[in-house]
């Protein structure tokens, strides 16, 4: 079997796969690189949702590249907007030619004698299996599975007469118009469903066993319009990106230094887009503090204006059973339903499914350590992308694919061919993603860890991870670099004498 070599192998031509070649083509022009993409076209997430309203969470100043300013005038992004955004921006720097789409990434092997992973991918399209080698292999396919989203085993389901449908695999023909709709949950994307079909259904109702922390935010940036009136693209995107990223950062530590006042904006907020009377507290205001779970938001408060005007409603309560006609709830009431969406969550999976061996030793990725939150201990010339979750997910995958080509520079200039975080000697550790999500306990046990302290603790705050990855040493007590033929480090590194950063 052929087998190509490329210097550094991306696996996702999703936003952080795109983003990352682009930064590799940018800053590395010298390195040789290819995509595997395991679906048939770019996107990843913003290809694959198609469901009504499917939109972005986080405003687009900050879910955008930091290399390309977005410049719809929408701060939060219809999906078909931020896929072609995504399109666009492969096709502009040229990284379409190096994707090789239907190849599915299964597994990885390191071989510390020559300094090489062996690649081995499998086309859904032909059944062919493919072996590429890389010096570096750079993981951008998120966490979660993109075949099957969650669906608990709902008792009676088998007797429901309606349609049944997940978000992840919406139907393209499916039509509500005029139809009775459940929508069984409170996260992002039932938020986000909900008002998009009371358009045209009869009634649509979101069944939630606990309520979520919701927030109306305006469609559009105001700074930004006015900015766009006055300055070219590229500088006025990133005064209204910062703008963005310190709002953000301040929520955020308020939240977590005065969650009760938070708490108490976000329920005043939302009664002021209710009717009076309404139970906020019962529909509204959730057990745990505000950031314990992302926030949703609701651009222009499409949800409380569908819930003001009679198109749509909000029932807290647990599912007795499915029904022919709907689904009995525990208090007794009876929600007749033509179609019942379950917006219940995803499947967490870590590395797109991929195995992980180093010098014929299997990886377990919970008993790694993540290093600065994107590499592992014990794996070498690695990297992974994971968002914030308090924030955009691209403002942490462009500072990753930064800190990638600065180690990649570093490594040409010392002459060394290899980098390995190795974990800390003591100290707690923790899940690498701390929200408390149903769909992040559910998995908790098979993903990485992360320490006490910096460099294997997250921040989850943006500036602080730019000066850490942007401008911070290469070289500290939790990586060492060498050369072919040198085990992979187990235990504390040892301090290189190459302690200037590079780039």
């Amino acid at each position: 079997m052929a087998t190509d070599h490329v210097d550094v192998l991306i696996v996702g031509a999703g936003l952080s796969g795109i983003g990352a070649a682009v930064h590799l083509r940018r800053n590395c022009p010298q390195q040789t690189y290819a995509v595997l993409e395991a679906r048939a076209a770019i996107g990843g997430t913003w290809d694959l949702f198609r469901y009504p309203g499917i939109r972005s969470d986080s405003d687009m100043y900050t879910l955008g590249y930091s290399f390309k300013p977005w410049t719809n005038p929408k701060a939060i992004a219809d999906g078909d907007s931020i896929r072609e955004y995504v399109r666009e921006t492969a096709r502009e720097y040229g990284v379409e030619e190096h994707i090789r789409f239907q190849h599915r990434v299964v597994r990885a092997e390191w071989d510390s004698a020559t300094a090489r992973w062996t690649v081995h991918a499998r086309r859904d399209d032909t059944g062919e299996d493919v072996v590429l080698t890389c010096g570096f292999l750079f993981t951008c396919s998120g966490y979660y599975r993109y075949d099957a989203g969650y669906t608990p085993d709902f008792p009676g389901v088998e007797r429901y007469a309606g349609q049944l449908v997940h978000p992840q695999h919406w139907p393209e023909d499916l039509d509500w118009t005029g139809k009775r709709v459940v929508v069984i949950g409170s996260g992002a994307t039932a938020v986000t469903l909900v008002p998009a079909m009371a358009e045209r259904a009869a009634h649509v109702t979101m069944l939630q066993r606990s309520p979520t922390y919701v927030i109306a935010l305006p469609s559009r940036d105001r700074l930004a319009d006015a900015l766009r009136r006055r300055l070219p693209a590229k500088a006025a995107y990133p005064v209204v990106r910062w703008k963005n990223v310190l709002l953000g950062v301040a929520n955020f530590q308020l939240s977590r230094r005065r969650p009760g006042l938070v708490k108490k904006f976000l329920r005043r907020a939302a009664a002021g887009r209710l009717p009076v009377g309404y139970d906020i507290d019962r529909h509204f205001s959730p057990r745990y503090d505000p950031w314990d779970q992302r926030l949703c938001v609701v651009p222009d408060g499409d949800l409380f204006d569908a819930v003001s005007a009679g198109r749509a409603s909000v029932v807290t309560d647990t599912i007795d059973t499915f029904t022919e006609g709907g689904v009995r709830l525990a208090s007794g009431e009876e929600l007749p339903a033509d179609i019942v969406v379950t917006a219940t969550g995803l499947n967490l999976l870590a590395l797109g499914g991929m195995t992980v061996a180093v010098d014929g030793r299997e990886v377990d990725l919970a008993g790694t350590v993540a290093y600065k939150g994107m590499m592992l201990s014990g794996v070498p010339n690695f990297a992974m992308t994971i968002g914030y979750t308090n924030a955009s997910w691209t403002l942490k995958a462009d500072l990753v694919a930064t800190y990638v080509c600065r180690l990649l520079r570093h490594l040409d200039a010392t002459g060394q061919q290899i980098v390995t975080p190795v974990a800390p000697a003591t100290g707690d550790l923790e899940p690498i993603i701390d929200l408390k999500s149903g769909y992040v306990l559910r998995a908790v046990d098979q993903l990485p860890k992360q320490g006490p302290v910096a460099p294997w603790r997250l921040h989850q705050n943006y500036p602080r991870d730019v000066l850490l990855m942007r401008h911070g040493r290469l070289t500290d007590e939790g990586v060492r670099f060498s050369r072919a033929g040198t085990p992979p480090a187990a235990g504390p590194a040892e301090r290189t004498p190459a302690d200037a950063p590079v780039g």
